[in-house]
C-alpha cells in the first residue's frame, strides 16, 4: 500500500514539475495565463503540489520561503486533546 501512494505522489510530483516547465510553450493549459485573475492559478496549484510532494519525500523546500525572523524561531508543537469523551 505504501509503495503505491510513494508511486503516486512521486507520479504527481513528475506532472507538476513537467507543467511548470512549460515543455509545451503554453499550448497545452488548464486555464490559459491571458484570463485575468485566474490565468495563472494553475500554475500556483502545481507549485503547490510539487512543494507537497518533495516535503513527502523530505525535502523540505518550504523552509525556504519564509521570512528571515521566521525561520530562527522553534516550531511550537501542540498535543491533540479528545474531547469525544
Amino acid at each position: 500500500m505504501k509503495l503505491i501512494r510513494d508511486l503516486l505522489v512521486l507520479a504527481s510530483g513528475i506532472v507538476s514539475a513537467l507543467y511548470l516547465l512549460n515543455i509545451g510553450f503554453g499550448v497545452a493549459e488548464f486555464i490559459p495565463d491571458n484570463v485575468p485573475i485566474f490565468g495563472n492559478l494553475d500554475e500556483a496549484a502545481a507549485t503547490g503540489l510539487l512543494i507537497n510532494c518533495l516535503a513527502y519525500f523530505g525535502l523540505d523546500v518550504s523552509r525556504f520561503l519564509r521570512r528571515k525572523g521566521d525561520a530562527a524561531k522553534p516550531e511550537v508543537k501542540t498535543h491533540d486533546i479528545d474531547v469525544s469523551k
